[in-house]
């Protein structure tokens, strides 16, 4: 039986205008307009075209600039396509870890920030207090939860906003490069968590450079190359077509 859609994009395409290294000033960049002079744009995505069912593991691999987190904050309507549809179950509650701690009020502390960002995602504050022990032991941060979160090391901020974002059952997760969220056994923590959602059900999106991670979690690649689909299939044949299209560096001599 075939799962439930949760996404599909029809023809999708993304544009922005790509402003002139040249163009230094806002009053150069509104005298362009003012003169009708039009900004050279550039395709982030280009007619992309996928379905993402209901309890799919996909992960989404590229070089820097392939249009990657493009496409999520397509997905999560961030932005929205130049071109081409979205197709979106409305029913599927949708979380994204695109920039962690995104929403955090800084002279707030971290036990306030919880709710701040829980009722953000769309859950009641008797939720967030049901889930606030767990959130709290998980992200390693009892003595400092009652701090402002100004006073916050980076990965503590992190920390705190994966341990969130996780901890309140998502029905989709839409991850954006967040693993690097402290020490290398707070990373693992993450992972196993990640894990244990993926086996409850949960669809889940990645981008990520890990490819041993992805091909080990995901039950689909997707390859992005300057906005287009190049491949979408098996993570192993995916990940080897990928690996194997990177041209390898070259030593050179200095004298």
């Amino acid at each position: 039986m075939k799962n439930k859609t949760i996404f599909e994009l029809q023809n999708i395409s993304v544009e922005f205008e790509k402003h002139s290294l040249n163009q230094r000033s806002l009053r150069e960049a509104i005298g362009s307009r003012l003169k009708g002079r039009r900004l050279e744009k550039t395709k982030a995505l280009n007619n992309i075209s996928l379905n993402i069912e209901k309890g799919d593991h996909i992960g989404i691999i590229g070089r820097n600039g392939a249009g990657k987190s493009t496409l999520l904050k397509v997905l999560t309507k961030v932005i929205f396509p130049t071109n081409g549809n979205i197709i979106r179950d409305e029913t599927q509650h949708v979380i994204p870890l695109l920039e962690l701690g995104i929403g955090f009020q800084a002279d707030l502390s971290g036990r306030e920030n919880c709710y701040l960002s829980g009722i953000l995602m769309g859950y009641s504050k008797k939720e967030i207090s049901d889930k606030m022990n767990d959130i709290i032991a998980f992200s390693e941060l009892e003595e400092f939860i009652d701090e402002p979160v100004k006073n916050y090391s980076s990965g503590m901020y992190a920390r705190l906003a994966f341990a969130i974002a996780t901890d309140i059952n998502p029905q989709v997760l839409i991850v954006d490069e967040v693993f690097g969220v402290g020490d290398e056994f707070f990373m693992r923590k993450c992972i196993i968590r990640m894990q244990k959602l993926m086996a409850k059900g949960v669809t889940t999106i990645f981008v990520a450079h890990n490819l041993d991670f992805l091909v080990t979690q995901c039950v689909r690649l997707i390859w992005l190359e300057k906005g287009e689909v190049m491949m979408d299939g098996n993570p192993a044949e995916v990940a080897s077509a990928y690996r194997n299209s990177k041209s390898p560096l070259r030593l050179v001599n200095v004298q």
